[in-house]
């Protein structure tokens, strides 16, 4: 199952009887009505969650102004975040392929957002940060629900133009989350206006209506199922961990724990550097922020398209050298606040990009009764794990320059991506395996 040979069988039986699609959109054409129904609700569903999960970003001043917090604590909040949500994508992904795909991703889209909307009522920090670790457990989960069913349902040829565009969903939701940012805060008082953003948060879970009543589950998971009543067998998520799996599991796990180390190392750290070191003032501004975020959304969309064109491995390679290059240009080349506007766009296209791919890229590596399994734990794990590399970078800057701790780290993250990639068998256009 993870030999090259068996992925070169596959894509070429896959893609052999498939019409042909032309360019970035053209693949759209060719979906049937429940595949636009999976793509459309996967995509929503990840901006809603991006949106969300975005809202702490903004509030954090305001929350350090109005309780009094200090950064540490501040902080706090964020790494809790994201250590939940790498546990809620694992279980998630176990989940889907216990209950299916679409329940798990209903579950997962209300859990976020009743949370969420928890955190508009808290009456102190504790409560705060276990508020916002509990929705970060549905966070994760919905990745892990919404990227597995969209790989399923979309044919092999554009697998990875569809999984990458659900995942652009998330430069969407973080415009969203900028936008109603400054619209409450502009008619709110600041210490009302941060509980309201976190009750607007519930707004995703109505949603999950029209995900029962629309979305299928994957023809390929129902089949699964089916073998499984036939035969009395039930898998196990353990698999991703026994014979002819677990060095898929392992290299796979690496691979996302290098993109995930470093878009974590250069979101985090390089503001403040820019700030501190370089005494920018336009970091941080709305200016800023909206042209990363518009190279983000295009990042993704362009990454989603190469990873069909190209390949996965490939475009993983191409983004990491990028990336690299991009985190070591803003570290080590002095610049003005134009320039560095300027910059925003590759850095969002590249750091944010590098994500497209992984989704159909996992969901071809894993069999459909473990795909889920193997997915949340992998992208997760390189979650949790890229999660310190923001903590470790403060370490390490006492006793060295932030920019060179900020480049290091950055360029040790995608060199790993690259060295994972190599490793791994192509998949582009392969057919799913049970």
């Amino acid at each position: 199952m993870n030999t090259e040979a068996h992925f070169a069988g596959t894509q070429a039986e896959a893609q052999s009887s498939e019409p042909e699609s032309s360019g970035m959109f053209g693949w759209y054409r060719h979906t049937t009505t429940n595949e636009r129904r999976a793509f459309w609700s996967c995509k929503l569903g990840y901006g809603l969650d991006a949106m969300d999960t975005q809202f702490l970003s903004f509030v954090i001043p305001t929350l350090i102004a109005t309780w009094g917090l200090t950064k540490g604590e501040a902080g706090l909040i964020g790494t809790v975040t994201l250590l939940t949500s790498a546990l809620g994508g694992w279980v998630a992904g176990i989940l889907s392929d216990r209950i299916g795909r679409v329940k798990t991703l209903q579950i997962t889209i209300v859990w976020f957002a009743f949370f969420t909307l928890l955190c508009a009522f808290a009456q102190n920090y504790s409560q705060l940060l276990i508020a916002r670790g509990l929705m970060g457990f549905g966070f994760g989960g919905e990745w892990t629900a919404g990227a597995v069913l969209i790989g399923e349902v979309i044919r092999p040829r554009d697998r990875g133009k569809a999984v990458g565009m659900v995942q652009a969903g998330w430069a969407i939701g973080w415009a969203v989350a900028a936008g109603l940012y400054t619209l409450v805060f502009s008619f709110v008082p600041a210490d009302m206006a941060w509980r309201v953003l976190f009750a607007i948060g519930i707004v995703p879970a109505p949603f999950v209506i029209l995900i029962r009543r629309l979305v299928d589950e994957p023809e390929v998971h129902k089949q699964q199922k089916q073998r499984e009543l036939e035969t009395g067998g039930r898998s196990s998520f353990l698999e991703i961990f026994g014979p002819g799996v677990w060095s898929t599991t392992l290299r796979t796990a690496i691979l996302a724990t290098g993109t995930q180390g470093g878009y974590y190392a250069i979101t985090t750290w390089l503001p403040t550097y820019l700030k501190t070191e370089q005494h920018l003032s336009v970091v941080g501004t709305g200016g800023y922020l909206a042209v990363v975020i518009v190279g983000s959304y295009a990042g993704y969309l362009y990454g989603a398209f190469l990873s069909d064109r190209i390949g996965r491995k490939l475009t993983f390679m191409l983004y990491s050298l990028a990336s690299m290059t991009i985190a070591l240009v803003y570290t080590r080349v002095p610049m003005s606040n134009t320039l560095l506007l300027l910059l925003g766009f590759p850095l969002g296209f590249f750091a944010s990009g590098i994500f497209s791919g992984m989704g159909a890229f996992m969901t071809e590596l894993f069999p459909t009764r473990i795909r889920g399994s193997g997915q949340g734990f992998c992208y997760n794990f390189g979650r949790a794990v890229g999660a310190t590399f923001p903590f470790l970078i403060g370490y390490v800057a006492q006793k060295m320059p932030l920019g060179i701790a900020i480049g290091t780290f950055a360029a040790a993250a995608y060199g790993v991506v690259i060295l994972a990639a190599l490793t791994l068998p192509e998949t582009r256009g392969a057919k799913l395996v049970s």
